[in-house]
């Protein structure tokens, strides 16, 4: 009996402790996502004003973060350069979620050809290591970050057609399945509202987790020239700008190198909070 009641006292504390980390974490990322919504209204300078009179001034004062060699705050472009990777990740992970759980949902619950068909299309993808897949398909776009999110999606979408796939050709042997038929209902009603509310939950927790992946890729593309363009103010291409001045004047890299680490970490443990609560073993908690 006493052995019952630890381990029932020992999962309370499971459950309020993975709760607690979900407001904190949760937070942490709404904040995260309102500082890139409403970066023009709290930047405290102009982050494409130059003044080469200030230039490559260190971190204090004025500047809390320094300034570039063009003598802009680099408080100021991490905060604008906030708006431009988190909008681009969440809109990567947006359209790779849609458009793969849809294809996962038309191969599981239909089979046959196009089942084969869509998903030999998506071991093609699969095949290729992704983030050289990426390079080349951005080069031969020409760079841009709309053209970086584009050739991330490329290569990011069949992992969730893959999960919703597997998802969705286990549900569609349920016997609620076979009574939703009886019961006259369509197709397009039994996938809306049979099918995604079932599959959502390991679908969410993939995108979740894939928010602060897809930041470090769409910053990677940036620094290697093949995402945002100068002047804009972007993380990853901050960071390329900078690198040749690490050693004389190394805030210039490290403010954006920082902004990725804590962004990301953000993020990955808040995703890994979500799939936590949405773990089934932890329900039963």
């Amino acid at each position: 009996m006493e052995e019952k009641q630890i381990t029932v006292r020992e999962q309370k504390l499971i459950k309020d402790h993975t709760k607690l980390k979900m407001i904190v974490f949760g937070t942490l990322a709404v904040l995260v996502v309102l500082m890139a919504i409403f970066a023009p209204q709290i930047v405290p300078c102009d982050p494409y004003e130059q003044d080469l009179g200030r230039a490559l001034l260190p971190p204090g004062g004025e500047y809390p973060l320094g300034t570039d060699r063009y003598g802009r705050d680099m408080l100021s472009r991490v905060i604008m350069g906030s708006r431009s990777t988190i909008f681009s990740a969440l809109l990567l992970v947006a359209v790779i979620t849609v458009i793969g759980s849809a294809v996962g949902i038309i191969c599981g619950y239909h089979g046959g050809k196009l089942d084969s068909f869509l998903m030999r299309v998506s071991d093609i993808f699969l095949a290729f290591p992704g983030m050289v897949f990426a390079i080349a398909v951005a080069s031969v776009m020409s760079g841009g970050i709309l053209n970086a999110v584009i050739a991330l999606a490329c290569i990011s979408w069949p992992k969730y057609a893959r999960i919703a796939r597997s998802q969705v050709m286990t549900i569609r042997t349920m016997p609620y399945m076979a009574a939703a038929k009886l019961a006259g209902s369509g197709t397009l009603k039994m996938i809306v509202k049979h099918i995604v509310p079932n599959i959502a939950g390991p679908v969410v927790v993939t995108a979740v987790l894939d928010i602060g992946t897809m930041i470090m890729e769409i910053a990677g593309l940036s620094f290697l020239g093949l995402g945002a363009a100068p002047p804009t103010a972007e993380w990853g291409s901050m960071m390329s700008n900078g690198r040749s001045m690490l050693q004389t004047s190394p805030w210039v890299i490290l403010a954006p190198g920082v902004a990725i680490f804590l962004t990301v970490m953000i993020f990955n443990l808040a995703g890994d909070t979500v799939r936590d609560i949405l773990d089934p073993r932890q329900r039963k908690r």
